[in-house]
């Protein structure tokens, strides 16, 4: 009988922390990026990471008018690559976790909805999909 055991250098373990860490911080800046563009067309910001009860995180929810805006925001070295970052069991969650925010909330029961997937490139440039097809 053989015992398999996993070990981890406290190294490692810091080596982990540390990018977890900066991808944070990353994910944090390219979404006020992103809340900035929104901003800048006028809309206000509803919610940041708001998260469902299943488990699904919305990264913004804004509004301008009767318009209610849930935006997932990707970030990489192109803006191809930030798009290709977006999972299906993401969107499921997202969709859930929009129906929840919306539940939860009766005065936006008449709301215009719209998703948008928000991508941004490493030269800090914005690229905005409105009504994206995240859920086909």
């Amino acid at each position: 009988m053989s015992i398999n055991v996993r070990w981890r250098s406290p190294a490692m373990d810091e080596s982990r922390k540390h990018r977890g860490a900066m991808a944070h911080h990353a994910g944090a800046s390219a979404e006020a990026q992103i809340e900035a563009h929104y901003h800048a067309e006028g809309f206000s910001t509803r919610a940041r990471r708001w998260r469902g009860r299943h488990g699904g995180e919305i990264d913004l929810i804004l509004c301008r008018g009767p318009l209610l805006v849930f935006v997932e925001v990707k970030r990489a070295a192109t803006h191809a690559g930030a798009a290709e970052h977006l999972r299906p069991a993401q969107l499921r969650r997202i969709a859930t976790s929009a129906a929840e925010f919306l539940a939860l909330d009766p005065e936006r029961t008449d709301a215009d909805i719209r998703f948008d997937l928000a991508l941004l490139d490493a030269q800090g440039e914005v690229e905005i999909i409105q009504n994206a097809h995240m859920f086909d």
